[in-house]
């Protein structure tokens, strides 16, 4: 049997807390401009579950449900890439926690704005034996740019919208019983909804530098810059560009990965300046090229959450000014001519093999197709053979680079595109399935 809310004797309904909380929290991510919402069917989230459903009827925020906690995470990971918004999770207590961990994890390593929403017993009931309770405060760690573990009314509630604009959040929410309430849906009305704030950066800096022997490294990501303006600075600084993602900058070096595993030709190129955007994870080669400059700047945001202890000669945690001499032309001549070299070889494969599959793959993709990648050998194969172009909007989790979650955050993505393929090896694909 369902539990109603009392009536008092004027016969107007009396909202539980649990109830009254919930539809707070909605009301006000909702009018953050938060458009989707990720939900794993349980008991003690059912406040925020009935909450979010009644906005969903009135077609106020998208509701995606998922029955495992842990690919319902990874599938809200992807929607929130490929949108730019944060994305609410919401969850019962016990083990349906600790199932987020993963993309929790994967999304502070890629500064992606999670909104981790966790249903929890009273405080009063820990550590008394009660039934699917256990410690869920600070669950996460470091891992969440803020936590609150919020029992009773709070009101007003304000959610900490600011602090998800680099990277994960967890609310822990204390429901007591009852956890279902009337099921009037005037609290709806009268919402003003606005665009999510950008609260402003400090100063970019300049980069200055006499050198006119250097060399771009982009990592697959970008450090979580758009990829338009890593190609605008790109187009400033004038330097050889290696692009770990070689589908969304034309003008980068083709098959770097491929010639620089000679110990000669390194030598031959050896910089004396590299910037390296975001983080290299993809080629020891390219690595090791990147090691024997005299000088590495290095820009990314994550190095103010964290990776704060990243060593480099220069940081900066967004894409600074420019000022530069004009390139060395002879130097940059060299790295067409191994380019185009490892060119000839890469064409010339015939034999089906893993190198063949991403060549051909990333050629044939039509333009305005969104690409996801799996970690392990797909994306170095890609990185390392296909030709270098744009026109494909590519996704990879490269946090910290599992294969855990990867069919799940290719289908996040995918709701919020119209074309999108995914690249997955054999043991990814088994894995989420």
């Amino acid at each position: 049997m369902v539990e109603e809310s009392r009536y008092e004797d004027s016969g107007a309904p009396v909202i539980n807390p649990s109830t009254l909380l919930a539809r707070v929290i909605v009301r006000q991510i909702i009018e953050a401009g938060v458009t989707d919402v990720v939900i794993s069917p349980g008991s003690r989230n059912a406040p925020l579950s009935i909450a979010f459903h009644q906005a969903s009827v009135k077609n106020l925020i998208k509701l995606h449900v998922r029955i495992d906690e842990r690919t319902a995470a990874f599938f809200a990971l992807g929607i929130a890439k490929a949108s730019g918004r944060p994305v609410p999770i919401v969850c019962t207590s016990g083990t349906a926690v600790a199932n987020y961990h993963p993309a929790v994890l994967e999304a502070s390593h890629t500064n992606i704005p999670l909104l981790v929403l966790t249903a929890d017993r009273p405080a009063s009931l820990r550590k008394t034996g009660a039934n699917q309770t256990t410690e869920q405060a600070r669950i996460f760690g470091k891992a969440v740019r803020y936590f609150a573990d919020v029992s009773g009314s709070v009101y007003p509630m304000e959610l900490p919208f600011n602090s998800l604009q680099s990277g994960p959040v967890h609310i822990n929410i204390q429901f007591e019983e009852p956890l279902v309430g009337d099921k009037s849906d005037n609290w709806l009305n009268d919402l003003t909804i606005t665009a999510p704030k950008v609260f402003d950066r400090k100063a970019p800096g300049t980069f200055y530098t006499k050198s006119t022997r250097g060399v771009l490294v982009i990592g697959h990501d970008c450090g979580g810059l758009s990829a338009e303006s890593v190609r605008d600075f790109a187009e400033k600084l004038g330097w050889p560009v290696i692009a770990e993602d070689p589908l969304s900058f034309e003008n980068a070096i083709s098959h770097a990965s491929v010639f620089l595993t000679s110990k000669t030709i390194a030598d031959e190129l050896a910089a004396d300046t590299v910037v390296v955007i975001g983080r290299t994870t993809l080629s020891r080669s390219i690595n090791a090229f990147i090691k024997m400059a005299r000088k590495e700047i290095v820009i990314d945001p994550r190095m103010a959450t964290v990776d704060t202890d990243r060593l480099a000669d220069q940081k900066f945690t967004q894409l600074p000014v420019v000022e530069v001499p004009i390139a060395d032309t002879e130097y940059a001549d060299k790295w067409k001519k191994y380019s185009l070299r490892a060119a000839k070889l890469v064409g010339d494969i015939s034999n089906w093999s893993e190198q063949l599959i991403a060549r051909e793959i990333a050629a044939g993709i039509p333009t305005g197709t969104s690409l996801f990648i799996s970690s392990s050998r797909p994306i170095r194969d890609i990185e390392g053979f296909a030709v270098t172009r744009t026109g494909v909007e590519t996704f990879a989790n490269r946090g910290l680079a599992g294969i855990d979650g990867n069919i799940s955050t290719a289908l996040g993505i995918a709701s919020q595109r119209r074309e999108t393929i995914a690249v997955l090896g054999d043991l990814g694909f088994l894995h989420d399935l």
